[in-house]
Parts: C-alpha cells; sequence; structure tokens
C-alpha cells in the first residue's frame, strides 16, 4: 500500500467532504480516503499495482474540485 496527500481546491461544507470521500473509494485499489475540509486535503492509501495518482486527480477533477 502507498500513501499519498493531495491538496483540493473548491470544497466548501461536508458535503464536499462525503462528494470526495465517494469518488476515491469506488476507485479500485483505494483502501482508504481520508477528506479533511479544514485542511483542503485528502490523504489515500491505495495499491499502486491498481492505480495511480493521476487516475485519483481525475476522479476528484470529474466531481468538480481541482486536485493540487
Amino acid at each position: 500500500m502507498q500513501t499519498t496527500v493531495i491538496n483540493i481546491k473548491g470544497m466548501t461544507c461536508m458535503g464536499c467532504v462525503r462528494s470526495v470521500k465517494n469518488v476515491l473509494e469506488r476507485i479500485p485499489g483505494v483502501s482508504n480516503a481520508d477528506v479533511s475540509l479544514e485542511d483542503a486535503q485528502v490523504t489515500l492509501q491505495y495499491d499502486a499495482a491498481i492505480t495511480g495518482i493521476d487516475q485519483l486527480k481525475q476522479a476528484i477533477k470529474d466531481a468538480g474540485f481541482e486536485a493540487i
């Protein structure tokens, strides 16, 4: 398992947090997505053999937020 932190722009409420968490945890290989509204970031645990950082960032973008 690999752990990475992605900063996210555009989250304004707990609904945003749930949206990001849900979209990321549906990706095969992601075991945990800990989203923080206060820190504007997500800490992800995922299997790098199954998914990559680009796919994770694209999922955040597709959910309507900006992955930095």
